[in-house]
């Protein structure tokens, strides 16, 4: 079983900034994709960013220049810097971590969300 555990969000003003943090428990699988989703109120869970193991990252459009995905391999750790946030960027944000359990599969594991509010 791998553990997905989120911290850094909170409550910030427009324009400011935060960086989450993601550590995934594990010595034994490794770490394919790692990503950052957001749900917020009403509206269905959406990819925010997404990094590969190689470090390649791709991100929504509502956050390009703004955002900012790396990870840690040796930590099995994500970060997202959130920067120039909007009120409209406030949800809970979701780390999820694709391990590779298998010959050719994965599972896909979340962690249990952390709250983002942006105040206009």
């Amino acid at each position: 079983q791998v553990q997905v555990v989120e911290s850094g969000g909170g409550l910030v003003q427009a324009g400011g900034s935060l960086r989450l943090s993601c550590a995934a428990s594990t010595t034994i699988f490794r770490i394919n994709n790692m990503g950052w989703y957001r749900q917020a109120p009403g509206k269905q869970r959406v990819l925010v960013a997404l990094i590969s193991s190689a470090g390649l990252t791709d991100y929504a459009e509502s956050v390009k220049g703004r955002f900012a995905i790396s990870r840690d391999n040796a930590k099995n750790t994500v970060y997202l810097q959130l920067n120039s946030l909007k009120p409209e960027d406030t949800a809970v944000y979701y780390c999820n971590a694709q391990v590779a359990t298998g010959r050719s599969s994965e599972t896909s594991y979340w962690g249990q969300g952390t709250q983002v509010t942006v105040s206009s």
